[in-house]
C-alpha cells in the first residue's frame, strides 16, 4: 500500500528496529493495557502482540483499518478506527485501568501524543515511541542543553526520560527527510508538584516565552509587583539553565505573591 502524506506515513520496513521497540515496553508499575498509536500496515503490531495479546491499536486511516482487519484479526474490536488524539481513556478503560502508550508515531502529532500522555498521566505509566529524532532529543534533553525547552520540563515532571537508540532514514518506506529516534517515558514513583500543575505549566510556558532572554525579563510579569525579587541573581539565568525543581519553586513564588494581592 502507498503511503499517504495526509497521515504523515512513513512505513518502518526493518524487523529488527520493530522488534526492538516492543522489546523496550517495561510495562512499568505493572499495567496491562498497552495501546499502539499509528500501526499502519503492522510491522510493530505483530511484536506488540507478542508482548501483549490484548492490545489496543488506534488508527486514523481508514484503508489501513482495512488492513488490518484483514491481517491481524486478532485484534477484533481492540482496533479503533479514529483519531488516538480524540481517545477519552476514561470512557475506553471505565474501570481507570492504566495503559501504556507505544507506537511509530506520526510526527506531525508526534508531540501532542506526549502532551495527552501528560494530560492523562494518572492512567499512563509510560509511553515507548519513535518521533524525529530533534523531537525525541528535545523531550529527555536535560537542563542547559540548546534544546531543553517546554516539552523536556513538562514532560520531565512527571516522567523519566530516556533516549534508547536513533533510527537511519533508510529504515523506512517511503524515507522520511529526517533521522528518528526511539524513547523511553516512563512516570515516576511520585508524580505530584508541590505546586498548581495549571499554573506550572503556565511559568514554564512564560519562561520559555523568550528564551534567549534573563528570567527578570520574562518573569515581570508574573513576579515584577514582588518587591526586590527579580534582583536577586537567580533571575539572570536563562530559562533552559533551570531544572524541574527550580521550575516548580518558581511556580510557589508566583502562587504565593498571588495570593499577597
Amino acid at each position: 500500500m502507498q503511503a499517504k502524506k495526509s497521515y504523515g506515513q512513513h512505513f518502518l520496513h526493518r524487523r529488527d528496529l520493530a522488534q526492538d521497540i516492543a522489546s523496550a515496553v517495561s510495562f512499568a508499575h505493572g499495567y496491562t493495557n498497552l495501546v499502539e498509536v499509528g500501526p499502519g500496515m503492522g510491522m510493530l503490531t505483530q511484536f506488540l502482540l507478542v508482548r501483549s495479546p490484548g492490545l489496543y491499536a488506534a488508527e486514523a486511516d481508514p484503508d489501513m483499518v482495512v488492513y488490518l482487519k484483514k491481517h491481524y484479526p486478532q485484534l477484533g474490536e481492540r482496533l479503533i478506527s479514529g483519531d488516538f488524539l480524540q481517545m477519552d481513556f476514561k470512557k475506553m478503560f471505565p474501570d481507570g485501568a492504566a495503559l501504556g502508550i507505544v507506537g511509530n508515531f506520526p510526527y506531525n502529532i508526534s508531540s501532542q501524543i506526549v502532551i495527552k500522555m501528560i494530560e492523562n498521566r494518572w492512567q499512563v505509566p509510560e509511553l515507548v515511541g519513535m518521533f524525529q529524532k530533534e523531537v525525541a532529543e528535545r523531550i529527555v534533553a536535560k537542563p542547559g542543553s540548546k534544546v531543553y525547552g517546554i516539552i523536556s520540563v513538562l514532560a520531565q515532571a512527571y516522567y523519566a526520560g530516556e533516549y534508547l537508540f536513533t533510527v537511519d532514514k533508510s529504515a523506512f518506506k517511503p524515507p522520511p527527510q529526517v533521522q528518528s529516534g526511539v524513547i523511553r517515558l516512563v512516570r515516576k514513583d511520585d508524580f505530584s508538584l508541590e505546586c498548581d500543575d495549571a499554573l506550572f505549566k503556565t511559568v514554564v510556558k512564560t519562561a520559555f516565552g523568550q528564551r534567549r532572554k534573563m528570567l527578570r525579563n520574562t518573569m515581570r510579569g508574573l513576579l515584577g509587583h514582588v518587591n526586590g525579587l527579580l534582583d536577586d541573581p537567580f533571575y539572570t539565568k536563562r530559562p533552559e539553565q533551570l531544572s524541574v525543581a527550580e521550575f516548580v519553586k518558581m511556580t510557589q513564588l508566583v502562587s504565593e505573591s498571588r495570593v499577597k494581592e
